[in-house]
Order: C-alpha cells, then structure tokens, then sequence
C-alpha cells in the first residue's frame, strides 16, 4: 500500500541554519507591511523584493551554481521560503520560476536553455507562468486542445490557456500543448514550449477576482511562432514533464500558509486570554498546520531523493486546501467580527479579503475532484 510514502523528515541542522537570516532579512525589509498586504501571500507582487531575495541568493537556491543558483539541497529551500510565506512576504514576481520552471528547465532544458534563462531567474529577475489550464478542461490537462505546428525552421502555436497567474507580469509562459494527432491514450502526443510573451500573435486578459485582485488571466495563441529551440524536452513526452512538474508545485507549504495572516490576526485578536472554546479551536487549527507541514516536508524529502510523489503531494495539496477554506468560517465562529472591506479593524479586513480568496484556493494548482482521483489511484483504490 502506497501510504507508507509518508514518513516523517526532519530539517538538517546545516538547513535549518538560514532560518535566522531570513527572519532578520524579513525584519528588516518588511518591518512596517501591513497585515492587509500579508494576507495576500505568495500572490503578493514585488519585483524589487524578488531583487533583493535573489540578491541574497535566496532565488533558484536549488539550480546548480554554474547558473547563478546555490546547489541547495530543497530543505535550505524550504526553510526560505517557509518563512517567507509565514510572514507574508510579497513573492508572487518570482514564485512560479523560483518554484517550477526554474528546475523544470534545469532538468529537461538543453544547455543553451539553461544558459539563456537560469541565471536571470536566479537574480529574482526573470518572471514565468504556467500555460496548463485551457477552457472547458479545467485541471483535466489531457483535453487540452491548443496545438504547435511545425512550421519551417519553428513551431506555430495556436489555441488559449485560462487562469494562468501572473502572465500580465511574466516574461516567459511554459505551455504545455499538442504536437501531434489526438492519440487512442489520452496522455500522449503533447509537449512544453517556452513562450515569449512578447512576441506577436499573443494576447493576455486579467481576470478580476471576488476580492478586486487581478492575479489570474486568460492568454490567446493566434498564429504564434516560436523558434525551433521553444521546444523543451522531448516531444511527445509533456505529460511526462508536467507529471514532475506539479509534484513542485502541489507539495509545498504554499498550499497550507496562504491564510496564515488570519491566523496571526486571530490570535492577536484573542488576545492571552482566550475562553476554553477559542482555545480549543486555536488549539485545533494548530495541530492540522503542524501535520501539513510534516507531511509537506515528507514529500520534500522524496523529491530530494529523486522519488515521484504524484499522489502524495495531491494528498499535501487538498487537506492544505481543506485546511485554509476551514480557517475564515472557524475564524467568523470564534470571534463576533464581521469581515470588512474597508474601515474596520486590520482583523476584519484580513477577514474579509480571505474569505472572497478562499474558494480559490482548491481551484489553482488541480481541482479537488481531480487530486482525489491520483489519490485514489495512488492508494491503488481505482
């Protein structure tokens, strides 16, 4: 049975080192940032602050050193980033290179790939999105229908990706689309290209969120061309890379912090004297976070052993999500607050911008419907 994947890990003393650092960096450059913008966590957007974290060689920690990034093994990078989230650090700018692209490319890229695009993403410079989700398909990536089509010396692209955050900042999207026929085996036939947003042919359209935000967009294809080293990896084989690819992006501790400023507030709020029901709740809420990031670091230590841990890092990914939409209607049962978009106390504005996020929270990174099946599958139960 494939629940023995999750066994406990603990930091390694020369990893949790850095935490000390980092906490004083966020200190000092954070200091003054008000629970209002903590509470957007890592969709919070700052590309002098990614500057100054690459600076620090806190950005692409794990890419080798030949391009700019540490050779940390993922716990330095997990303790960076883990208290990065806690405090509400504003990473959106570099997140999804920092986290996905960055050691996708160092993976599956050719030498001039890595060369061309690692060192600037290491300097917390060079800003990527992920082209996975298309209209009508949702988190079921094997009915993508957008195409690249060779062409000459390159590849046209035609089609539309859809809740692909931060493209309106990105330089560079890595779209995952069809190079060939429609197969009899729904995963084959489809590839990963690295995309210049600049280029003629593309449009990209923020979508507005319940909280006013613009974080998510929808990107169109119209006859795009993209030079023959667009290409990354093999073709034919971007199931395969999109397969490792979401194990970096579902496991992290990014998918049970996102409401770690309400938290803070509530707590606060509560004050040192909370009644026997506050304390239970507090209490409650505490162990969950504690057993998400055990089983967070769990996966982390499978992936730094070169292990595949689809469904267990699903499993990180949708108890994290249960976790963060539980945490605004525990946080409304515990206090007689209401949330507030404007006046109020800083409490009732973070409230209130958490429980409009909320629900999307189980929709970015693979739908809930979609991780149980790879669960399910995992545990050998379909």
């Amino acid at each position: 049975m494939a629940i023995s994947q999750f066994s406990y890990s603990s930091i390694p003393p020369e990893a949790e080192a850095l935490r000390a650092d980092v906490r004083a960096f966020i200190q000092a450059h954070l200091a003054d940032y008000p629970p209002t913008l903590r509470a957007q966590s890592w969709m919070g957007f700052d590309a002098a602050f990614s500057r100054q974290l690459g600076a620090r060689g806190w950005v692409g920690m794990a890419l080798p050193k030949a391009y700019g990034g540490a050779a940390a093994g993922p716990f330095a990078r997990y303790v960076v980033i883990e208290e990065l989230l806690a405090a509400g650090a504003p990473v959106s700018a570099h997140w999804i290179a920092d986290r996905q692209s960055g050691p996708l490319i160092n993976r599956f890229g050719t030498e001039q790939q890595k060369q061309r695009y690692l060192p600037a993403i290491c300097r917390g410079e060079s800003y990527f999105c992920i082209g996975m989700s298309e209209p009508n398909s949702g988190s079921d990536l094997a009915s993508i229908k957008s195409t690249a089509q060779r062409e000459g010396d390159g590849w046209l692209l035609n089609g539309q990706k859809v809740w692909t955050t931060n493209a309106h900042h990105s330089q560079y999207m890595i779209a995952l689309v069809r190079t060939g026929e429609r197969q009899a085996a729904r995963h084959e036939g489809m590839s990963q290209f690295i995309v210049d947003l600049s280029v003629p042919g593309i449009t990209v359209r923020p979508i507005r969120d319940l909280a006013g935000g613009e974080h998510f967009n929808e990107v169109f294809f119209d006859n795009v061309r993209l030079p023959v080293d667009a290409l990354i990896g093999s073709e034919g084989k971007g199931w395969d890379q999109v397969t490792a690819e979401l194990a970096f992006e579902r496991s992290g501790p990014e998918r049970f912090l996102s409401c770690m400023a309400l938290l803070t507030c509530l707590i606060d709020a509560l004050g040192s004297s909370p009644d026997a029901l506050q304390a239970r709740e507090i209490g409650r809420l505490t162990a969950r976070l504690l057993t998400l990031r055990n089983m967070s670091l769990s996966v982390t230590a499978q992936l730094a052993a070169g292990e595949q841990p689809a469904w267990a890092a699903a499993c990180v990914k949708d108890l994290g999500n249960v976790f963060e939409q539980d945490l605004p209607q525990v946080a409304q049962l515990l206090l007689d607050t209401e949330p507030r978009q404007a006046g109020g106390s800083e409490y009732a504005r973070v409230l209130a911008y958490l429980t409009q996020m909320a629900p999307s929270f189980s929709l970015r990174g693979g739908t809930r419907e979609i991780l149980r099946g790879i669960i399910a599958r995992g545990l050998e139960l379909r």
